[in-house]
């Protein structure tokens, strides 16, 4: 069964950058990592990308794996692996959830998107991000416009739309 991250919150960050993740993710992550067994620590990637990324992507092993197969997939040498490479393989590091329930988000990290004492997380199913609470507030969405275009029509009629 595969599960999927869901909800939101702000986290505090300590000094060191230690930072909790909320419990029901550490179940996701623990579910999507093959190597992980109970009393075990489970590991994920965290996705950092170039300065145009104001936020962290964190993805469990079997979703990051995923990823990895279907850039395999692209041509070797090509623009797009390429590109693909570097956001995904260059621009990420392993992580590992400690026995408490934290992660260590290095100082590089913390730096690239503005995070102090606090830290937003925010489900996006096989994934969550993890950003600093007022960027993600000012964040241009492209919820908005797409809400304010169904004219008040129920959400859930966009799973009828085909992407094209």
């Amino acid at each position: 069964m595969v599960r999927r991250f869901r909800g939101e919150g702000v986290q505090k960050v300590d000094g060191k950058g230690r930072v909790s993740i909320p419990a029901h993710f550490r179940r996701v992550l623990e579910s999507g990592d093959p190597a992980w067994v109970d009393g075990k620590t489970p590991e994920f990637v965290i996705v950092y990308g170039d300065h145009r990324r104001s936020f962290l992507e964190c993805f469990t092993v079997d979703a990051a794996d995923e990823v990895d197969a279907r850039i395999d997939a692209l041509p070797r040498g090509s623009a797009k692996r390429r590109a693909l490479e570097t956001l995904f393989n260059g621009q990420s590091l392993p992580a590992s959830v400690d026995e408490t329930g934290r992660i260590v988000l290095p100082a590089k990290l913390r730096q690239k998107i503005g995070i102090d004492t606090e830290a937003y997380f925010i489900a996006m199913g096989d994934t969550f991000q993890i950003w600093k609470p007022e960027t993600y507030g000012a964040n241009d969405s492209d919820v908005d416009p797409l809400l304010d275009d169904l004219g008040g029509a129920d959400i859930w009629t966009l799973l009828d739309e085909e992407e094209g």
